[in-house]
């Protein structure tokens, strides 16, 4: 085996222009692929990251998987029952107190309860719909990472109770209003109260800072009639990936509908994984093209050393030694591409690294910040064995070949 691979780095070294050619393009092949997939990767990371840290981990609501039965449905035994007007239920999560010390005594986190419904908020002749949300402050910063959104003010300045409320700066801005302002709100069922901006928070996403407002959980309550009423519970966990499971038993323990934060982005996640897919046959298909240049070498050497082979075997080299012989040669360029694709990646990844852009918003600062990268051993592995598997496919066709020949017509000079 020594003797094999001590001739196949002689015939390489014979060839060094064309050697030299395939090894770079071998290495470029598997640096731009280890760049790629290290901004692919970040992205993604990043992008699960905010997702996560921006939204609760299970989200239990006064919800149901499936609508419930109507007592009709059971106390009459009809195939059908048509025209039936179901009751308003409104109370929403029944027995919290309960529900909540259920939750407490396992679940691996910490949880808040909030209160969720429709109003419209009312300043100077102007009137825009938000989603009035009630909650216990204290347990709201636990949970919620809004409290590190805040332009002005705090989740702390709803603690000293009244009448307070803590909007996005861009719903003030739509109101004309400013932290210390007193605006009207009134819920979905007509209740109307004045409340005091004691805060304004900017998350980035129009829909929350233009369409949200915070209270204390006590004065939602009272505006939307519901006394002592919860319908949500959000549950923030020591490990996000756990979510799924802790979903399911916390449905199955409370019977409303719980979903993690995988179910409610599972379009998205499945994005991810159809894009890992085109990203890897991507680079597959660069490593593929790379691997024609080392075809090419490895059918030239066949060609001009074919006497050479006829005496190896005239000598005793069997066709398996003939075959190892130029397969070697071919795994060999494909090694030192490799390792030179390691350094090149690496240098394309720091280099990335140092690119920075600038953010700039009709309604927010500029912000300087950089391309997300996802520094992993994983995919210089990756890319090297595609590499390897393209260099070795390209060496052992013409390596089967040259393995055929026959030393007897070689040396009559018939090929």
């Amino acid at each position: 085996m020594r003797l094999i691979l001590a001739l196949a780095l002689t015939h390489i070294r014979g060839r060094g222009r064309q050697t030299l050619v395939a090894i770079i393009g071998v290495a470029l092949g598997v640096g731009f692929s280890i760049a790629m997939a290290s901004l692919m990767q970040g992205g993604e990371d990043d992008f699960v990251a905010r997702l996560v840290d921006t939204m609760p981990h299970v989200d239990i609501t006064d919800e149901y998987r499936s609508a419930r039965r109507q007592p009709a449905q059971d106390a009459f035994s009809a195939v059908e029952i048509a025209g039936l007007r179901p009751k308003d239920d409104r109370r929403g999560i029944l027995n919290p107190t309960e529900a909540t010390a259920m939750l407490r005594a396992w679940v691996p986190g910490r949880l808040a309860l909030s209160l969720k419904t429709q109003g419209v908020v009312r300043y100077s002749g102007r009137d825009v719909g938000i989603a009035i949300i009630g909650i216990e402050p204290q347990a709201e910063m636990r949970v919620s990472s809004l409290v590190k959104d805040f332009r002005q003010g705090s989740f702390t300045s709803l603690i000293a109770g009244g009448n307070n409320i803590v909007v996005g700066d861009r719903l003030a801005q739509r109101l004309g209003a400013e932290l210390g302002t007193t605006v009207t709100v009134i819920s979905s069922t007509g209740q109307s109260r004045a409340f005091k901006i004691v805060g304004l928070f900017h998350t980035g996403t129009t829909a929350r800072d233009e369409g949200e407002g915070y209270v204390l959980l006590k004065n939602a309550q009272i505006l939307s009639e519901r006394p002592n009423a919860i319908n949500e519970i959000r549950l923030r966990l020591d490990d996000p990936n756990a979510a799924p499971q802790v979903a399911r038993r916390a449905e199955a323990q409370l019977g409303y509908k719980a979903v993690a934060w995988q179910e409610a982005n599972e379009s998205l996640l499945q994005a991810f994984v159809i894009r890992n897919v085109i990203m890897y046959t991507v680079v597959g298909a660069i490593l593929l093209v790379a691997g024609f240049g080392i075809f090419n070498i490895i059918s030239t050497i066949t060609h001009e050393k074919a006497r050479d082979i006829a005496i190896l075997k005239s000598l005793g080299f069997t066709e398996t030694d003939m075959r190892r012989l130029f397969l070697l040669e071919g795994l060999a360029l494909g090694a030192g591409g490799s390792l030179v694709g390691w350094a090149v990646g690496l240098g394309l990844c720091f280099a990335l690294s140092l690119v920075r852009f600038e953010l700039s918003g009709a309604a927010v600062a500029q912000e300087i910040t950089r391309l997300p990268l996802a520094w992993s051993f994983w995919h210089y592995l990756i890319a090297a064995g595609f590499a390897l598997v393209s260099a070795g496919v390209a060496g052992y066709l013409p390596a089967r070949q040259a393995a055929r020949l026959n030393p007897v017509d070689i040396i009559r000079g018939a090929t």
